[in-house]
């Protein structure tokens, strides 16, 4: 029996992993896995994930080379959630910023305030 057996994966064999910098503790994104690329993150040293959209495995950083060095996992109590401590390389988020929550809320409740530095151009790294 392998540890990735005790977790509980949704009806769509996914778990969710929300992704932190072992440096200073930011949350740099969520992502979705499965049983195939926890076992590779695992094996690799470097985060993979599931695209639900795309409907295959990942590797975080194969397009823009910012790839998370994982530095530890853990588990909630309910082994239905992941947390990732990762040394991220470069930027995490595909819009450019270092992490995917740069949009915070105002105070009056009625706008969305950028609050990270841009540190990529997505359409220079990604040739959209």
């Amino acid at each position: 029996m392998s540890v990735l057996d005790d977790l509980k994966y949704n009806s769509d064999g996914l778990i969710p992993a929300i992704i932190q910098d072992c440096h200073n503790g930011q949350v740099l994104m969520m992502a979705w896995m499965n049983a195939d690329s926890l076992r590779l993150t695992l094996e690799t040293g470097k985060t993979h994930f599931f695209s639900r959209s795309r409907g295959k495995l990942w590797l975080k950083g194969e397009s823009s080379g910012h790839v998370q060095e994982v530095k530890s996992i853990s588990t909630d109590c309910d082994r239905d959630c992941l947390l990732i401590e990762v040394h991220q390389h470069g930027a995490a988020c595909h819009d450019g910023y270092y992490s995917c929550f740069y949009n915070r809320l105002q105070p009056d409740q009625k706008n969305w305030n950028v609050v990270g530095q841009r540190l990529f151009d997505p359409e220079k790294v990604y040739k959209k």
